[in-house]
């Protein structure tokens, strides 16, 4: 018995008791939540053969294309005579491509055609593209060859028009490849991440509306995962095999629909699947009469739901509709901007990479410092390439914020300071005013019961201040003062918020500090230690804000903005940084696929700059953590964002 079916087997149990379940009816709710509901008495499809003397049996594979799309194919098809492109009747458009292929989708890209199936003469995926202006196939390309048998394989079309192509292999791995971007194929494919999937995943199925990859588990049932490849993975039950569910049988194939999924069984029964806002909602299954060994499954979405189901018996299409059904609503996708570099990522695996400061070179902006914190070990100094230049292997640092004109040993300095976790205290850096070197001061220990975010300010008299938290609500505002070329902290104000905060940041010229309690909201307060801690509302985590709320910056000009990561929704808000607090926008970092640079999610710490650092960065620059390497799957890192762009995104004033 596999894994995965003792996983389930544990599982199950507990789902069913926890849910209740009663009699099913037909589109009976099938809860995330709870184990879905049983099997109900199926009623005859209507089903005719299509018929076409091309291309000649057997064949593997199947595709439907869009109705209307410019290269004029209705579907294509893949086996031991190759690849065929056909019309509505069945017509050859082309002259089939050689091979033995198996597996296929195929998408329309601009006025071409781009398919993917798996060349079983090399075992790897071949990428073919038919232009229709020429009427012939461009030049083939393969992915390289997998280390597992791939079983199936599908595109995903994202929001923004990134084409992706899903590889999935019957050990439980699999691949996901970026492709295209605005109708192009890309000159070299780039591997976004590596997938971990059920040992027994058999077949897939995208619904690009709904931004999700179904799989079908053998004797198991169907899953449903995130498409995006900036999500972390995490699955969700869509059906289950009887008696813990209403499959019958192991699916034989998958298709999306205009609502959600369908799926065939060995025994000839169809079932279709809807999305709700909280799990699925099954019709009633429906059997293929005639159909002897329903083997895959097909279909297009428009007025009509069409399918073709393919029967290994007597190698025969079978046609059918269905309704339509109703397009899921969704949200407006966010406008997205490219980072133009990353920084090499941080030593550590796993939630390692946390908050990045700036370091402005006084005398040659360009030559700037980024600092980075590795809260596994330690941090890390990078150029404006991304370059890592130092790594202060000082122990698990969470927070770090600089402030210059500190003065040390009665010299002027800039320092550092970070939330040290494992010493429980403020860990301090001095920085070199003319080579960036940073090198360590020791620490001040807090009567925090774990310290956690930090922030620094700077009062108008020039004294230097460390504000840090711990995770009951706890902030600690200390004053910082040479010691005789060591620094020393005095403790000037103490205020609190109810639950969790972590990021906060200070506005200098303003005299004002934000600071964000993560499931509540972002407030304000005044930075100076005389004033009261009274907490004012800047905005609250509802709506455009979404929990946790994480990293807060400042961009300084003559209109500031305070930038907020929006961790729930891998998004930033931009704001105006003085009352009423108007929300200009939000934005979220997508793929640079020129530089080869992913796009940003679970960002915890950011860091903005309105210095001119020079060439794309003239307006300054926004550097946050990535909480998610892709593009190659890795260990986490900083991006960096000219901010022209977000500016120009977001047409700010």
């Amino acid at each position: 018995m596999r894994l995965t079916l003792l996983i389930a087997g544990a599982l199950l149990p507990a789902c069913l008791a926890l849910s209740g379940c009663g009699d099913n009816d037909a589109a009976q709710p099938l809860s995330s939540a709870a184990a879905p509901a049983q099997a109900t008495s199926a009623t005859n499809l209507s089903l005719s053969i299509w018929s076409s003397e091309q291309p000649p049996r057997p064949v593997d594979s199947w595709a439907l294309l869009p109705k209307g799309n410019n290269a004029k194919v209705d579907r294509v098809a893949v086996g031991a005579s190759g690849l065929w492109l056909l019309n509505a009747a069945g017509d050859a458009v082309s002259q089939p491509y050689q091979g033995r292929f198996s597996a296929l989708d195929a998408r329309p890209l601009g006025d071409n055609i781009l398919s993917a199936t798996l060349d079983e003469v090399r075992d790897q995926t071949l990428l073919l593209n038919w232009n229709s202006a020429q009427r012939a196939f461009t030049k083939p390309s393969w992915l390289p060859a997998a280390n597992y048998p791939i079983e199936s394989l599908c595109f995903y079309r994202d929001p923004h028009d990134y084409l992706y192509l899903f590889l999935i292999g019957e050990e439980g791995l699999g691949q996901q490849w970026l492709l295209a971007e605005q109708q192009q194929q890309l000159t070299e494919p780039r591997l976004m991440r590596d997938l971990h999937l059920p040992v027994g995943a058999k077949y897939c199925a995208v619904n690009d509306a709904l931004q999700t990859l179904f799989i079908s588990e053998e004797d198991i049932g169907i899953w449903a995962y995130p498409a995006n490849p900036e999500t972390n993975g995490e699955r969700e039950m869509v059906d289950l095999l009887t008696p813990y569910g209403q499959l019958q049988d192991s699916p034989q194939g998958l298709a999306a629909s205009t609502d959600g999924v369908l799926a065939v069984d060995g025994n000839a029964a169809l079932y279709r699947y809807r999305a709700l806002a909280d799990g699925w909602a099954a019709d009633s299954a429906l059997t293929l009469p005639a159909v002897q060994a329903a083997e895959r499954l097909y279909s297009r979405s428009g007025a009509a739901l069409e399918l073709l189901i393919a029967d290994a018996t007597d190698q025969a299409l079978r046609m059918a509709e269905l309704p339509g059904g109703d397009s899921p609503t969704t949200a407006a996708a966010l406008v997205e901007v490219p980072a133009q570099a990353q920084t090499t990522p941080v030593p550590h695996g796993g939630d390692a990479a946390d908050d990045p400061a700036i370091w402005v070179n006084p005398v040659d902006a360009s030559q700037s410092r980024i600092l980075g914190t590795d809260k596994r070990g330690g941090l890390g100094v990078y150029d404006l390439t991304g370059e890592q230049l130092q790594y202060l292997p000082v122990g698990r640092i969470n927070n770090v914020d600089v402030r210059s004109g500190f003065t040390l040993a009665g010299k002027p300095a800039d320092i550092a300071v970070a939330s040290n976790r494992d010493t429980n205290s403020l860990e301090l850096f001095a920085i070199d005013p003319v080579n960036g070197e940073v090198t360590g001061l020791g620490g001040i220990a807090l009567p925090l019961d774990d310290i956690y975010g930090l922030c620094m300010a700077k009062g108008p008299r020039g004294d230097i201040y460390a504000i840090a938290n711990d995770k009951s609500g706890r902030f600690l505002q200390y004053r910082l003062e040479d010691d005789q070329g060591s620094v020393k902290g005095s403790l000037v104000r103490e205020f609190s918020t109810q639950t969790q905060p972590e990021g906060c940041v200070a506005d200098d010229a303003r005299q004002r500090l934000f600071i964000g309690e993560e499931g509540v909201a972002v407030w304000a307060l005044s930075s100076d230690p005389a004033a009261s801690g009274e907490l004012v509302e800047v905005i609250r985590a509802e709506g455009p804000l979404h929990a946790d709320v994480e990293g807060l910056a400042v961009y300084q000009a003559e209109q500031p903005y305070l930038v907020i990561s929006s961790q729930g929704n891998d998004s930033y808000l931009v704001l105006d940084a003085e009352p009423p607090y108007q929300l200009r926008g939000a934005f979220r970092i997508g793929i640079n696929t020129a530089a080869g640079i992913d796009g940003v999610s679970e960002t915890d710490g950011l860091e903005v700059s309105s210095v001119d650092f020079g060439g794309i960065w003239a307006s300054g620059m926004l550097v946050v953590q990535d909480g998610r390497k892709r593009m190659p799957q890795g260990r986490q890192n900083f991006k960096l964002v000219a901010w022209e762009q977000i500016a120009d995104a977001l047409k700010l004033p």
